[in-house]
């Protein structure tokens, strides 16, 4: 039985994590359930699972939590604050961490769980990308497994042979006859929108994906190609990727998820239908196959499969990811704070969908760091990022 802690237990991946485990309640156990401040989901969880720990980040939540269990006569120890979520990834009693909770406030908690040797089930990609070659080097000193769910790169690890899978960090994939790696995105819910009109769109249609049910950060990021522009980044460092170029193509039926290049010619593609739980479940069981009815392809069904080159004045952010990539570590951590709080205050309408570029990019022209030795420092121009990223959103978008 595989003994698990879900960190963002009430978010989309760690919901559909729960759907699994609950179908398959003699194969895994949860342990731990920690979250940001959602009460009444995790309450449910609790009575579902009946795991030993759960946390709130927000103290007020959790004092609220810890009570209503108790009228229930559900025995789960509560905790709460920032460092809860590090504490039960640590924990002894588990040796799986779903590493969900959003944005690059999920890095320290992931490196708990990496320094405590757990297998690592990961969707919060940007601990992965702000934590760069460090998270890396961590990894690799603690021989962790780790196993992306985002669908794209959950599709590639699916895509390369089972010893390449085990062995993935290590190894040199120009030697195994990769010559590129096509990562695909949708294109989001504005790929047919005018120039002119993305200026007036509103939260509610960036959060309206035309193939996904997700988060609103996440979906925000997909309408930006934002999220594209990280998983760009999280593909270089899962894959150790380093003379093998990465293809960005548009693909709006998202249907192949992503595909793999040889220098013989051949592509092999994962193709499958829009449902997460397929790159969920194969982490999960991962190494073994897959015990769990998902649904199909169903080829005759299909209109189309198209492809598209991205669009770079639609997709400005996709282009300020890649620039930062190219001018380093800092610039990387710089860019992602930016983004966090720029997506935030367009979800608060306090910013046009076209200003997240525009903040994001001032931003980067304004600060300069050297590149971070060590996590402190990754916090410290994370913290720096998002105090002038305020700044800037108070005095030039109002």
């Amino acid at each position: 039985m595989k003994k698990i802690v879900i960190l963002g237990s009430t978010g989309s991946i760690g919901i559909n994590v729960l759907s699994i485990i609950q179908k398959n309640p003699k194969l895994f156990k949860v342990v731990a359930l920690s979250a940001d401040k959602n009460i009444k989901t995790m309450i449910r969880q609790c009575e579902i699972f009946s795991p030993k720990w759960a946390s709130l980040r927000s103290i007020k939540a959790a004092k609220e939590l810890k009570i209503q269990l108790e009228k229930r006569n559900i025995k789960t120890q509560v905790l709460s604050g920032n460092q809860a979520s590090c504490q039960l990834a640590s924990l002894e009693s588990a040796d799986y961490v779903v590493s969900a909770i959003i944005g690059a406030s999920g890095l320290i908690s992931t490196l708990h769980a990496i320094k405590s040797k757990k297998t690592i089930w990961l969707a919060n990609k940007e601990s992965l990308v702000i934590g760069n070659h460090l998270l890396m080097k961590e990894i690799k000193a603690n021989n962790t497994v780790l196993i992306p769910l985002d669908s794209e790169q959950n599709a590639m690890f699916q895509s390369f042979p089972i010893n390449i899978q085990k062995n993935i960090r290590s190894i040199n994939l120009n030697e195994y006859g990769v010559k590129s790696i096509v990562l695909t995105g949708s294109g989001g819910p504005f790929l047919k929108f005018p120039l002119r009109q993305l200026r007036d769109v509103t939260p509610y249609q960036a959060c309206k994906h035309p193939n996904w049910i997700m988060g609103k950060k996440i979906s925000v990021d997909s309408a930006t190609m934002m999220n594209k522009g990280l998983e760009y980044i999280e593909t270089k460092l899962l894959f150790n990727v380093r003379n093998v170029e990465i293809e960005l193509v548009i693909h709006p039926e998202s249907i192949i998820h992503s595909m793999i290049r040889y220098q013989n010619g051949s592509v092999i593609a994962n193709l499958s239908a829009n449902d997460i739980r397929i790159s969920i479940a194969y982490a999960m069981f991962w190494p073994d196959k897959v015990m769990f009815n998902l649904p199909h392809l169903d080829f005759f069904e299909l209109q189309k499969l198209s492809f598209k080159k991205p669009n770079f004045k639609k997709y400005p952010c996709l282009k300020l990811a890649l620039h930062a990539y190219r001018s380093g570590h800092a610039s990387i951590i710089v860019l992602n704070a930016a983004n966090e709080v720029a997506v935030f205050e367009f979800l608060r309408s306090r910013i046009r969908f076209t200003d997240i570029h525009k903040v994001v990019e001032s931003v980067l022209n304004m600060l300069s760091f050297s590149n971070p030795l060590d996590f402190d420092e990754i916090l410290n121009i994370d913290r720096v990022s998002r105090v002038k990223t305020h700044e800037i959103i108070s005095e030039f978008f109002k």
